[in-house]
Order: C-alpha cells, then structure tokens, then sequence
C-alpha cells in the first residue's frame, strides 16, 4: 500500500526489511559477542587495606598493637573506646557479655574480651614510588605516550 504524498512512515521500513530478508539466503554475520553479558558485571572498585586508627586522634597506629599508648596524643590502646565491641548502646557499652560495667572507657583496662577495632579503608594516595617530584614533573606526566 503506497502512502499519501509519497512519504514513507516508520511501517514501511519495516516491511520492506520483512521482503528483502526472504529473498537473501545467507544471512548475516552473528552479532560479536560481548563479555559479561548475563549474571553480575565484575565491580571495578579501589583497593582496600586493613587500618587501626587512635579513636582521640585518628592517627594511624603502626601494625596492629595490643597494648601501649598512641604514639601522638599518649591514649591508652587497651581501653574500652578502642576495642571492636564498644557499642554505646549495649548493656554496660560492650557488645559482649560482661559481669560487670567499666567505668572508665577511656582509660587502659585488662579486659579479656579486648580486640583492637580495625576498619577497612580505600587506597585513595598514590604510592609515594610514583609521585612525581616537582609540578613540571606532574604536568609532563599529563601528556607521555
């Protein structure tokens, strides 16, 4: 059926690829196929690393000790405010089951119990093998090949 005017509408595209692709034997090449297309797509996220921090200062405490001071403001490591189980909302403020409350949270105690709170943080820095010098440095980085 020939349109009025002699303009083409969206149908008739379609019906003349309908004719068209009878006539040819053969077919087209099949699509390429793409990676990752069912199931989850793998996640490109910044690494991570495991990190003690001081919970007066928020310095970050080298390895993962379990006692001592920090080593910039002098707060008492073994204490309830640093261990993984302070929770301010519990019973005595510790998730784990005590027999009796610690008063001060802040100062240094010998619970059994005790955990240093470690958290996972992104690498967000550049390694300082990487860093470039000087600015003129980092602006010819900008344009190598």
């Amino acid at each position: 059926m020939a349109a009025k005017y002699r303009q083409h509408g969206y149908q008739d595209r379609d019906q003349e690829s309908r004719k068209g692709s009878g006539e040819k034997s053969g077919g087209a090449a099949p699509p390429p196929k793409r990676d990752n297309t069912f199931g989850p797509r793998p996640v490109n996220l910044p690494g991570t690393h495991a990190v003690s921090r001081c919970t007066e200062c928020g310095t970050v405490l080298p390895g993962m000790p379990t006692g001592g001071k920090c080593p910039k403001c002098g707060f008492e490591l073994h204490s309830c405010k640093q261990c993984t189980y302070f929770d301010p909302g519990s019973r005595f403020e510790c998730m784990q089951p005590i027999k009796e409350r610690i008063a001060k949270k802040d100062a240094g105690n010998d619970c059994a119990l005790f955990e240093i709170r470690v958290t996972r943080e992104k690498e967000t820095s550049t390694p300082a093998s990487l860093r470039p010098n000087d600015a003129r440095q980092a602006f010819e980085n900008l344009f190598k090949k």
